[in-house]
Order: C-alpha cells, then sequence, then structure tokens
C-alpha cells in the first residue's frame, strides 16, 4: 500500500505567524539582561524562516548573533526515530555566552533535551529555548520551553520551513498534512 501525502487546512496563517513572531521577539528582547548578548542559535532546516523573523523583529540596539546547528532525527518521517544525529556543530565558543536556541517544532523532546545537554557541557551563561510550534500530546521527555509560539495537535505539519522529506517548507502558512492511500 501506499500512502499519498497532500497540503491540507490552514493552521496558522502568515499574518497569525508574523504577529506571534513579534510577541516573542518583544517578550525576549525584554527578560534579556541590559548590555548582554545573545547568540541565537537555529536548528536547521526548519528554524530557519522562524529565526530570521524572530531576529529581524528584536530590537535594533539588542546586541545579537547567530550561528546554526543541524541535527537528524526524523530523515523522511512523519514521526521521530528517537535518535538524534548533529550533522552540523556551532561555528563558536558559547561558554558565557546568553544562548537561545530556536527550533521550528518540539514533539517527543528527544531533539531538544538532547541538544540542551549537548550544549549545557559548553558552560553558557544562559540557555533558553525557543519554539514556534509544541505538540506536547507527544512529549515522551520533559523539557522545558521557554518560549512558545503556538500549541498545535498530534498533527504532521508543513510551511513556514517545516517539511515533508524537503517539501513544502516554501509555503507562508502553516498547513497539516493529508496522508490517504494511493
Amino acid at each position: 500500500m501506499t500512502l499519498k501525502y497532500d497540503i491540507g487546512k490552514v493552521l496558522f496563517s502568515q499574518e497569525k505567524i508574523a504577529s506571534r513572531v513579534t510577541e516573542l521577539a518583544a517578550q525576549i528582547a525584554k527578560d534579556l539582561a541590559p548590555g548582554r548578548e545573545l547568540l541565537v542559535v537555529g536548528i536547521l532546516n526548519g528554524a530557519v524562516f522562524f529565526l530570521t523573523d524572530l531576529v529581524r523583529s528584536m530590537p535594533r540596539d539588542l546586541d545579537v548573533r547567530i550561528d546554526f546547528m543541524s541535527v537528524s532525527s526524523y530523515g523522511n518521517e512523519t514521526s521521530s526515530s528517537g535518535v538524534v544525529r548533529i550533522l552540523r556543530d556551532l561555528g563558536s565558543d558559547i561558554e558565557g555566552l546568553d544562548v537561545l536556541l530556536v527550533e521550528d517544532i518540539i514533539d517527543t523532546g528527544l531533539t531538544l533535551s538532547y541538544l540542551l545537554e549537548f550544549l549545557q557541557t559548553r558552560r553558557p551563561a544562559s540557555l533558553k529555548t525557543c519554539v514556534l510550534l509544541d505538540k506536547n500530546v507527544r512529549r515522551m521527555v520533559p523539557v522545558a520551553v521557554d518560549y512558545c509560539g503556538f500549541a498545535i495537535p498530534d498533527a504532521f505539519v508543513v510551511g513556514y520551513g517545516l517539511d515533508y522529506a524537503g517539501k513544502w517548507r516554501h509555503l507562508p502558512d502553516i498547513h497539516d498534512v493529508e496522508i490517504s492511500k494511493a
């Protein structure tokens, strides 16, 4: 049996996403200690759109740097394998820095939990998390999320950086994915 994947209904519109990202950026800027530099670490590839809009929404006087990591736990599947592999590590030292880890979605919590433990060994001054989407119903390990865009039901979603097998990242809205038998 072959499964067919199609774009479903819009869960979050481009306008709703933009509004929420602006709110998150304001809260992050407010919570950052005055005079501190913030290193924003995006998890490739899914968080690129979110991270870009998030840092562009931050006040101009905020001292912000950006770095990226690439990890894999999904491959071409619609659920996490539970095995996290680091494909690209940070390009900079984070010791003594305030670090904000930005992820597109958290579901099982395995990837984010692994990354937090991994980065904590590098002794940042602070390490906080910001996720666009929280699929809490699938959580397997507890993970503290400091900033969250939206809670979502147990649906596979695409758009605004989220993909299925590399497709549909470019969509400006977030859609659920309809799976049917072909």
